[in-house]
């Protein structure tokens, strides 16, 4: 059967939503492997996206032009979906000259406003506020831009959460809420949040206290995301404020990597994190489901692209990133000097 056709979803499109799901992936292996293979060349924490790239692609092929993306400190893949080069991002997390911010920000602290991606920030929910913040600009201004807020089920605990949702459905936001269920707060997991530390399953029912659409997406199919996030941009766009999205998946990758000393190797088997958290049988489960591995094997099943086509793809986001680390390890370290540069107080 052929795949059912959606609006502004043609072969040429489908190409580029496995295109910028394979750079992500791509992208986040490199920044695994440095830990490897370049000890200490890394400082500070890395929140890496690797099991989120449908449900990031599928929102994000949603977007017009000029709409923003803010996510949380997990902020890798949001700006190469955007058109980011990742030589700078990969310098940015070296903390290099070369980078995004010159080194200064590193991976939870990326920014890139020419590409409509403002900024990211560390603390938790955080970007939830900001990108209502960015919404009301955008209103005011009269714009007609939408933002893309992205955060995780930890952060849909925080007060800003709360807070930011009212707000935005009292003032009708132009802002599609994208809360990435990727089924662990941290290390702990999301059987056990409920227990502990946040009620209501779906999370996407938290919509209703503030009378705005809320649905639950199955984030491994970047379809199902698409339509969902591009049913709420629309609403946005049309003025009648934000909508709240839960797409949930499985995060390969454990929370974040503690990077002033190299890891135990036991810590990444095949380069992945599945030591930190979680146990080896949900592991492979959620190996079954990877969305990469999914959507290239429909597109492959409905004739989008052949298997020729797709280690093309596969095999370009590999020599990219490759050369992404290589550039960033060239670039220089900022000097002693410039320490005080860019501090506000």
């Amino acid at each position: 059967m052929p795949m059912p056709m959606r609006e502004g979803l043609g072969n040429d499109r489908l190409v580029w939503m496995y295109t910028q799901m394979a750079r992500i992936r791509e992208f986040e292996e490199h920044v695994k492997r440095t830990f490897l293979e370049h000890p200490g060349a890394m400082r500070g924490h890395t929140h890496l996206a690797d099991g989120a790239e449908a449900s990031i692609v599928g929102a994000l092929a949603t977007r017009h032009a000029d709409d923003l993306a803010m996510p949380s400190y997990r902020c890798h893949a949001q700006p190469i979906v955007l058109g980011t080069p990742p030589r700078k991002m990969m310098a940015e997390l070296y903390g290099r000259k070369d980078g995004l911010c010159k080194g200064f920000g590193g991976s939870m602290h990326l920014s890139d406003p020419v590409n409509h991606f403002p900024g990211t920030s560390g603390i938790v929910g955080q970007s939830i506020a900001h990108a209502a913040g960015a919404a009301l600009t955008a209103q005011v201004k009269k714009t007609g831009q939408v933002v893309y807020c992205f955060f995780g089920d930890g952060a849909a605990k925080q007060g800003a959460f709360f807070e930011t949702l009212n707000l935005s459905a009292v003032w009708k936001l132009p802002v599609v809420f994208i809360l990435e269920n990727n089924e662990y707060q941290a290390y702990t997991h999301i059987s056990l949040e409920d227990a502990n530390y946040m009620a209501g399953d779906p999370l996407s029912k938290k919509a209703a206290a503030f009378s705005i659409p809320g649905v639950t997406v199955d984030g491994t199919d970047p379809l199902k995301v698409y339509d969902e996030v591009g049913k709420a941009a629309a609403r946005a766009r049309a003025g009648e404020g934000p909508s709240l999205i839960e797409s949930k998946f499985y995060r390969f990758s454990a929370h974040g990597n503690a990077i002033t000393v190299p890891p135990a190797p036991t810590q990444f088997p095949e380069h992945e994190a599945v030591g930190v958290y979680g146990n080896k049988d949900e592991y492979k489960s959620a190996r079954e489901r990877d969305p990469n591995k999914l959507f290239r094997a429909l597109l492959l099943r409905q004739g989008v692209l052949t298997e020729g086509d797709a280690k093309k793809i596969e095999d370009s986001a590999r020599a990219e990133m490759d050369d992404a680390v290589a550039f960033a390890l060239a670039s220089p370290l900022p000097s002693p000097e410039e320490a005080t540069n860019y501090v506000y107080a």
